[in-house]
């Protein structure tokens, strides 16, 4: 009777760890630096920004936030003209950090509900793609002061962009 109990109990356990190691797998996506542009009080637009790390290769589907309208954009420069676009989606080359920061890919906040301030914090949801399973990351971005115009180059004027 004991032995099959230990059988039991052993098969338990690597039922448990089995189950932690999956659940794991699918969260092997480091968010690190994440962050959000303050607004001013009529300003109806901003940026999130951030630094993702996947594990293993994943892909960023999408991102949602209570506080906004959220989508994934990409900014760069065409010819003299910098013009920023929607993207569908962003890869996450495993072991690779990817940076979402002004000027480059980020997300893009539209609809604000209410001004952003400075330590105010913004959630967002990642919908991150991994292994074939998609799952949701929650993440808490930081609101930062707005960075004088001068300091920011093209992205200056960002948050009065239209869509």
């Amino acid at each position: 009777m004991q032995v099959k109990f230990r059988s039991a109990a052993l098969a338990a356990s690597f039922a448990v760890a089995a189950a932690l190691a999956s659940g794991a797998a699918l969260a092997q996506v480091d968010v690190s630096n994440a962050w959000v542009r303050g607004t001013v009080p009529t300003q109806t637009a901003s940026g999130a920004f951030m630094v993702l790390h996947a594990h293993e290769n994943a892909k960023l589907l999408g991102v949602s936030s209570p506080m906004a309208a959220a989508e994934l954009h990409e900014m760069k420069m065409e010819g003299n003209v910098m013009r920023m676009r929607q993207v569908k989606s962003l890869d996450l080359p495993r072991m690779q950090n990817v940076e979402l920061k002004p000027g480059g890919y980020h997300v893009m906040l539209m609809d604000l509900k209410g001004q952003l301030k400075a330590g105010d914090t913004v959630p967002l949801t990642l919908k991150i793609e991994q292994g074939g399973k998609v799952f949701e990351q929650k993440v808490t971005a930081e609101v930062r002061g707005m960075v004088p115009a001068a300091a920011s180059g093209a992205q200056a004027g960002h948050g009065e962009h239209k869509h």
